[in-house]
């Protein structure tokens, strides 16, 4: 049973949402239909709604609801350091009184920048020399979930695909032809290094490329690509460089997208993405973990700053299609999402019309976002009415049991349950 000291401590949120211009517009958004629920704000047809976030970061907190004897005007961040145990002391000893992640639902309807996420080593470094740029000293290890098909670049392809990229007479002409050589020279036995070496070369030359020569050559590559498609069938990669073209016309992004691995998830699968690797996302929605941090270093598909010679130097160039997790079963009606980072777990829970599951008690705070349909949350002697659109955080050591007569889909997000066995 929950912990009697919890149960009154459950609290539910408003979430706060970011109107980045990559979002999708109006009631398309889940991020917008999510929003609408959760708070009874209006939505507008023509705006752009791109991320829901549920946690304390400073950048889009979210804030008690009524009726739970605070008010709505105090921050989740305010009452979590007011109520430290409500995070369990051992992730209290280890993060201080706050949430360590960050829960997301992302709308994305055209390619967010080409980034990547600084370590904790540089992101304090970065806070230290660019306070202007890089506001946050956290490091941001990701997971992205997704809702629908999901899209997006994410590290580099492999030595083999990367001589047959220089092979694209537009990017040697950006690349220039000794640093393509450098790559195409290289074998098997050659050591990883050097493979590295060669790649992070011709990658940095290919992002330093003035604007000029990037329009020039982009043009040059969409009008060559244009007259192929008339005689072959284009490759998915190159659809996709025409497509980004037209979002972010003359972009340097545009070209180094064949540089990437293209990365399509189904429904109910997860890409997660460390400190130091380049990605984009590029299309449809997704349930988005990460640790309690903004930090973001760009260097294409951007109106925004771009910082291409840290990104270019920052990056391990780690080559390989990357790891796509399905999750695995806890119960009949929830899987569970573990990526290698000590910040945070989701689990995805189904519950068909009349059936009930159990959320047991654990050592660490949740926040529980319910997704589609209705049900009921027993905690302890206590029960609440759930239904789209609400968020609770839930205190360590709270046993919570759901029961529904509708169909009901929720996402949990969580500390994630190996640093509890680690930290013993």
């Amino acid at each position: 049973m929950a912990k009697a000291a919890n149960v009154d401590k459950v609290k539910r949120l408003r979430g706060w949402v970011q109107n980045y211009d990559w979002g999708r517009c109006g009631a398309e958004a889940q991020v917008a239909r999510l929003l609408a629920l959760n708070s009874g704000a209006e939505v507008k047809p023509d705006r752009p709604y791109a991320e829901f976030w549920m946690g304390t970061h400073d950048s889009g907190p979210s804030f008690l609801a009524d009726g739970y004897g605070e008010g709505q005007n105090v921050g989740l961040k305010e009452w979590i350091r007011k109520n430290p145990n409500v995070l369990g002391h051992k992730v209290l000893e280890k993060w201080g009184p706050d949430l360590p992640f960050l829960f997301k639902v992302l709308s994305v309807a055209k390619a967010l920048s080409i980034q990547a996420h600084p370590d904790k080593e540089l992101a304090k470094e970065l806070l230290k020399l660019k306070p202007n740029l890089y506001k946050d000293g956290n490091h941001k290890p990701e997971m992205a979930l997704a809702i629908t098909e999901f899209r997006a670049l994410c590290g580099f392809i492999t030595l083999e695909e990367l001589k047959g990229v220089l092979d694209i007479p537009e990017i040697v002409e950006l690349v220039g032809n000794a640093s393509a050589k450098q790559v195409l020279d290289i074998d098997k036995q050659d050591g990883a290094e050097k493979v590295k070496y060669a790649l992070r070369s011709v990658f940095t030359q290919l992002m330093s490329a003035s604007k000029e020569m990037a329009t020039k050559s982009i043009a040059k590559l969409k009008s060559r690509l244009h007259v192929e498609s008339q005689l072959r069938c284009l490759t998915e990669k190159e659809q996709l460089v025409l497509h980004l073209e037209k979002q972010y016309p003359g972009d340097i992004g545009v070209i180094s997208a064949f540089f990437f691995n293209y990365v399509k998830l189904n429904p109910g699968e997860a890409l997660y993405l460390g400190a130091n690797e380049p990605h984009a996302y590029l299309s449809g929605e997704c349930i988005e973990c990460m640790a309690t941090s903004d930090n973001v270093v760009r260097a294409g598909l951007t109106p925004k700053h771009r910082d291409i010679q840290t990104l270019c130097s920052m990056l391990t160039y780690k080559q390989g299609y990357p790891d796509i997790l399905k999750g695995f079963p806890l119960s009949p009606y929830i899987t569970r999402y573990l990526p290698p980072f000590e910040e945070f777990e989701v689990d995805c829970c189904i519950l068909p019309k009349g059936a009930s599951t159990v959320f047991p008690a654990i050592p660490g705070p949740s926040i529980f976002l319910v997704f589609l349909g209705k049900g009921t949350f027993h905690i302890g002697s206590r029960e609440d009415v759930v239904t789209e659109g609400d968020v609770l955080f839930a205190p360590s050591n709270t046993e919570i049991t759901i029961t529904t007569s509708s169909e009901l889909q929720l996402y949990r997000a969580g500390v994630n349950s190996r640093f509890f066995h680690t930290a013993l």
